[in-house]
């Protein structure tokens, strides 16, 4: 089960930390993807009178039929959007983007940066294996090892059948993972520490080999006042897995299995991939 705890106190700090994440090579891989492999196109946004395209009969504004059904086709959800930094990206990009994550405390951050930038993201705080849309979306991706924190079978599967289930006809989903080699080999027993001006953190991080558990507990302090801190720890659990096993769970959640891809070479992944790009089609419609 995922820790109901995890990003409620770190998400004041968590952009601070991730401020080296690239997210910008990201958005612009995952663009050129969906344009590759997906259905949903970036649109030209424009104000006013031709924000909407309608016809007026009788006084009322009607919008047809395949309007509606190509602004669900165009509809971009990004499934554990966090803060929402690469959710604001791919919207610069021309995408309606909705944002869902469990933390509503991450999200506050995500409102604060739309409230900035202007943009119209839709977000929504939701548990990714209860998700619950109003209509179906053309992509959904998810990013930033999201899906490990899904730490069992059924869990994985269920996430990506309601996935399938509210992905438009032909639509993709598009999700990275860590894997045992990254956990097992790259991570392990570790202890990470970084400092900066206003915050500081330690990283403990504890693999479990035989359940391929991921345990990582974070202390954190935060300046608050000239000289005083404030300490605060979170206990974070993700789980690695294998391609092999997330093929299984693709099929089984009834996705069609399209393509992997190494994250970091972007090239075929081998036995020591440490993150790694899958490409799943809708099918079922």
């Amino acid at each position: 089960m995922i820790s109901l705890e995890a990003y409620t106190d770190f998400a004041s700090v968590y952009d601070t930390f991730m401020d080296e994440t690239p997210y910008g090579e990201w958005a612009e891989y995952i663009h050129k993807l969906i344009k590759e492999y997906g259905i949903s196109k970036p649109v030209k946004r424009v104000s006013g009178a031709d924000a909407c395209k309608v016809t007026e009969t009788s006084g009322k504004q009607i919008v047809s039929d395949e309007e509606i059904l190509d602004s669900e086709k165009n509809l971009v959800l990004d499934l554990g959007c966090g803060t929402g930094t690469l959710t604001e990206l791919l919207y610069a990009k021309g995408y309606d983007m909705i944002g869902v994550d469990f933390s509503q405390e991450m999200l506050n951050i995500a409102i604060a940066k739309r409230e900035r930038s202007g943009s119209e993201i839709l977000y929504l705080c939701q548990d990714m294996r209860e998700l619950d849309l109003y209509s179906t979306v053309g992509t959904v991706i998810s990013v930033c090892d999201s899906v490990n924190y899904l730490l069992e079978d059924e869990e994985v599967i269920e996430t990506f059948r309601l996935v399938n289930n509210y992905l438009y006809p032909g639509g993709v989903f598009i999700f990275d993972f860590n894997t045992v080699y990254k956990y097992e080999q790259v991570i392990g027993d570790t202890t990470i520490a970084e400092n900066r001006e206003d915050c500081s953190f330690i990283w403990d991080n504890f693999y479990h080999e035989e359940e391929h558990i991921n345990e990582y507990d974070l202390t954190i302090f935060v300046k608050e006042k000239k000289e005083l801190f404030r300490k605060f720890s979170e206990t974070h659990y993700q789980r690695g897995y294998t391609l092999e096993e997330m093929k299984k769970f693709v099929e089984k959640a009834g996705l069609k299995f399209i393509k992997a891809i190494d994250a970091d070479t972007h090239k075929t992944p081998g036995k020591e991939s440490e993150r790694i790009y899958i490409i799943a089609g809708e099918q079922g419609k």
